[in-house]
C-alpha cells in the first residue's frame, strides 16, 4: 500500500453523505482536504470536524455545473495547497421519470450536476496532473449506472454516462500516470435517500463503506489499474 498522507484531495458534494464520510476519512489519513458544495452550512460543519483532527482543510461554496465556480474552486485549492492530487467527483442529485413524460427542466438539472459537473472538474485538474504525470480521479456513480430501472430517467442515464466519462478519461491519461476509478454504490443512507419510502436503513450501505473503498483504491501502487466500474452493494435487499 502507498501512503496518501500529505496529498491534497478535492471532494465535490463534500458537505453531507458520502462526501462528508470521505472527507473525514481522508483527513484522518493525513490528506489535505478541500470540500465544496452549494451550501455553506454543511461544509462548515465538516470543516469543524476536520479541524479537530488536522488543521489542513478548506471549504469552498460553489456549483460544479458552472464553469466559473469550478475554476474558482480549483484555483482556491491550488492557492492554499499548491495542487490537486486527488479528485473525488461525488456531487450528485436525484431526478427520475419515464422518458416519454420526463420533465425537461429536471432532466437538464440532473445532467448538469451529475455529468457536466464531473466533466468540468476533471477538465480543470487534468492539465496539471498531466504535467506532473500523477493524479487520481474517483467518480461516484451508482448501481443505477449499471442497471436499467424503468422510470429512473435522468438519474440513471447520467450515471451510465458518468461511467463512460471515467473510462474515456482513464484511457486518455493513463500514459501520464493518472488513474481513474468509478464506484457504483447500491443504496446508501444519506440526506438524499434517508426518507425514501420502504427503505430499511439497517440493510443499506453507509457513507463509511464507500469511504473505506476509496481509501483502498487510493492506496494501490501507482501501476495498479482496477478497471471497470466497481459495484458495491449489500447482500440483503434494503427495500421492504
Amino acid at each position: 500500500m502507498e501512503g496518501i498522507s500529505g496529498k491534497t484531495a478535492l471532494i465535490t458534494g463534500g458537505g453531507t453523505g458520502i462526501g462528508q464520510g470521505v472527507a473525514l476519512m481522508l483527513s484522518q489519513e493525513g490528506c489535505k482536504v478541500v470540500v465544496c458544495g452549494r451550501r455553506g452550512g454543511p461544509l462548515e460543519k465538516v470543516l469543524e470536524s476536520i479541524h479537530a483532527q488536522e488543521d489542513q482543510a478548506l471549504a469552498v461554496v460553489g456549483d460544479v455545473s458552472k464553469v466559473k465556480d469550478v475554476d474558482r474552486i480549483v484555483q482556491a485549492t491550488q492557492d492554499k495547497f499548491g495542487q490537486v492530487d486527488i479528485l473525488i467527483n461525488n456531487a450528485g442529485i436525484g431526478g427520475g421519470g419515464y422518458v416519454h413524460t420526463h420533465d425537461v427542466q429536471v432532466w437538464d438539472k440532473v445532467m448538469a450536476v451529475n455529468l457536466r459537473g464531473p466533466f468540468l472538474t476533471s477538465r480543470a485538474v487534468l492539465p496539471t496532473m498531466r504535467e506532473r504525470k500523477s493524479g487520481h480521479i474517483i467518480n461516484i456513480s451508482s448501481e443505477s449506472g449499471l442497471e436499467y430501472y424503468q422510470g429512473n430517467g435522468a438519474y440513471g442515464v447520467s450515471k451510465h454516462a458518468l461511467n463512460a466519462l471515467g473510462e474515456f478519461i482513464q484511457r486518455e491519461n493513463q500514459d501520464y500516470g493518472i488513474r481513474v476509478d468509478t464506484i457504483c454504490p447500491g443504496m446508501v443512507v444519506t440526506e438524499m435517500t434517508e426518507n425514501s419510502q420502504g427503505l430499511d436503513h439497517s440493510k443499506c450501505l453507509v457513507p463509511e463503506d464507500i469511504a473505506e473503498l476509496i481509501l483502498w483504491l487510493l492506496s494501490r501502487r501507482q501501476n495498479i489499474k482496477i478497471g471497470t466500474p466497481i459495484l458495491i452493494q449489500t447482500m440483503e435487499n434494503p427495500w421492504t
